[in-house]
């Protein structure tokens, strides 16, 4: 018997089949694929932000308790570590951040943090009443560069006013 070339049945697709169902995806990738990236850049630097604000608020808790923010010197490490002083570690009513640990950034980098006291005509540190600043590095991982995130306009670091200092503390 011979058999019609039409009853038989194809399975599966040609090469060119699989050349369009190929192109099509390359070509929607092209299209999303930017998109989605600069979406996963913009959620970075606001998990970035968010994480500033909550390190924030755990110092205004710290600040309640010890009277005062930090030095520079002693860094984010006091919100996790009691002081050693036993006469500050009575105040100390932490750790104020959760988990106990301190957060890296969305790249993997340490937050940093700067507290600058002005100080008064007759010398004497002030009250401190600026609040500390807390910044991520962006990630370049460059500091001092346009994509490093703060609690502070970057403007505010040369607007001193004549007359008056600020020391690093």
């Amino acid at each position: 018997m011979k058999r019609n070339s039409n009853s038989i049945r194809r399975s599966g697709l040609t090469l060119l089949e699989l050349m369009i169902v190929l192109i099509i995806l390359v070509g929607l990738i092209a299209m999303i694929g930017p998109r989605l990236l600069g979406t996963q850049k913009k959620a970075d630097a606001r998990t970035a932000q968010v994480q500033i604000g909550n390190l924030a608020s755990a110092l205004k808790m710290y600040a309640v308790d010890m009277k005062s923010f930090p030095l520079t010197e002693e860094g984010l490490e006091v919100l996790v570590t009691a002081p050693e002083d036993e006469a500050l570690a009575k105040n100390w009513d932490g750790p104020y951040i959760e988990g106990g640990k301190l957060p890296k950034d969305p790249w993997g980098g340490d937050f940093q943090y700067e507290y600058e006291v002005e100080e008064s005509s007759d010398g004497k540190s002030g009250s401190g009443s600026d609040f500390p600043r807390i910044f991520s590095h962006g990630p370049d991982r460059q500091p001092g560069t346009a994509d490093d995130i703060s609690n502070q306009a970057s403007s505010e670091e040369g607007s001193d006013e004549a007359g008056s200092s600020k020391k690093k503390r």
